[in-house]
């Protein structure tokens, strides 16, 4: 039975040292958390409300979330090590607030494992972001003004715990996506990276099969979700997170730009000044994002063509050049609505059509069926896409900030995000949030040494 001096109110890990009772000041694991979570203000992590048929006053979120942050710091792969830790250091336990009375017996007071785990998949994921919008206010009252203005997105692959994702276990249509896994509702089927086989004989001699056949991609596909993250660089001081947005495997990579860049936008209070990308977020709206940006006049997103695009220049006025360098002629507007974002477009056809002209200059192909046509949004992001010099030195050295995420997720894969041992999307979401979050503390810490 440990017996302590009764607080009157507990703060949640933000106890100065004279503040805190003799007991806690000698244990140095309680001392090491309530330094690290100290930034943390818990503003935005609202009280329990008691619920008809408790027994007992609900514990805080607070104690919870600071437990979670405990797993993750010690590098805990279930919860049943979690909280035979909190046993065995029961100031870590009055610390994070599971109880403030005099008497308490560590191993009474803890939740039981299972519920440890159903209350990380039934905690608001708002919760968990409040906690990461306090470590971004925290850096950016301690480092250069210029914090976020680069910033870089990328996503990380997460398996889900399910015997699908298993290479020892049999199961009958592994990758088939109509069926869902009993492990877990949530998963989706997706593939983490694709690469095309090109043999050297075009179409075999014998057993014949079409070139698509041959020539078709070979991917990794995994039951599970997606993390996607943004980061920034400040040179001397490190990498930092400013956003992350979880959804099933199966969504693009695109989709998490939006979201992402409302919540950096929202941090910061200010949208990035440049940005830099992977080819799988070569979209016009992008673009758009950062050449709307009103507080800087040079603001761009450096992003490589995909493989599919072909480079298009373009007039004074903005119009597209045909093949054989003549501007095309303004056609109609249309609205396009099969994409992900609503969108106007632009129809361009042949400016040699409807004049006294018999060929086309180049011989085009489509001159007995119209001429060549186009269509763009009309946005100026369709045309940056293809006007931004990727030779030049700034653009380079925006687009080397690309490996910030990189090392952001290798982080990210020693604390465990890969493979979390949970089964469901809101848990798997919440663990992701706490994960960056810790890494902006630990980062918090360092700056303060």
């Amino acid at each position: 039975m440990l017996i302590i001096n009764k607080v009157k109110k507990h703060w949640y890990l933000r106890f100065s040292r004279d503040e805190l009772p003799k007991f806690v000041r000698r244990c140095p694991v309680a001392m090491r958390f309530n330094a690290l979570l100290q930034p943390l203000m818990w503003q935005g992590v609202l009280e329990r409300k008691y619920q008809k048929g408790w027994r007992r006053k609900p514990t805080d979120w607070k104690a919870f979330l600071g437990a979670y942050f405990v797993k993750l710091e010690e590098n805990f792969a279930s919860m049943a090590q979690l909280r035979r830790y909190l046993c065995e250091h029961p100031a870590l336990v009055w610390v994070l607030g599971f109880t403030t009375d005099q008497h308490f017996d560590p191993d009474d007071i803890l939740p039981t494992t299972r519920h440890l785990s159903r209350l990380l998949r039934t905690i608001p994921n708002s919760y968990c972001q409040s906690l990461l919008d306090e470590t971004v206010r925290a850096l950016q009252d301690k480092l250069p003004a210029d914090f976020g203005d680069v910033i870089s997105l990328d996503t990380k692959h997460i398996l889900a715990w399910v015997k699908e994702n298993n290479p020892k276990a049999y199961v009958e249509d592994r990758h088939d996506k109509t069926k869902q896994p009993q492990g877990d509702k949530d998963c989706k089927l997706g593939c983490k990276r694709r690469r095309n086989v090109s043999p050297e004989m075009s179409t075999p001699t014998s057993n014949p099969q079409s070139a698509s056949t041959i020539n078709k991609g070979v991917g990794e596909f995994y039951w599970g979700y997606a993390s996607g993250v943004v980061a920034t660089k400040v040179p001397g001081y490190g990498e930092f997170v400013l956003a992350d947005y979880t959804q099933p495997f199966n969504c693009s990579d695109v989709s998490y730009f939006q979201p992402l860049m409302a919540q950096v936008e929202r941090r910061l209070g200010k949208k990035p000044r440049f940005g830099a990308f992977d080819a799988a977020f070569d979209a016009f709206y992008v673009y758009d994002y950062f050449a709307q940006t009103s507080d800087w006049h040079d603001a761009f997103a450096a992003i490589p063509l995909t493989g599919r695009s072909k480079k298009r220049d373009y007039d004074l006025d903005g119009n597209p050049v045909c093949e054989a360098g003549l501007s095309m002629r303004f056609g109609y507007t249309f609205m396009s609505r099969t994409t992900r974002v609503e969108h106007e477009r632009i129809h361009y056809s042949c400016p040699l059509k409807g004049q006294q002209q018999d060929t086309c200059p180049i011989q085009h192909k489509r001159w007995a069926k119209g001429g060549c046509t186009h269509r763009i949004p009309s946005s100026i992001g369709a045309r940056l896409r293809h006007q931004i010099d990727r030779e030049s030195d700034l653009y380079k050295s925006i687009y080397k900030q690309r490996t910030s995420t990189e090392r952001i997720n290798a982080q990210a894969f020693a604390m465990g995000i890969e493979r979390p041992k949970l089964r469901n999307q809101q848990a798997i979401s919440n663990n992701n949030t706490l994960i960056y979050a810790l890494m902006n503390l630990r980062a918090l810490r360092r700056l303060s040494l």
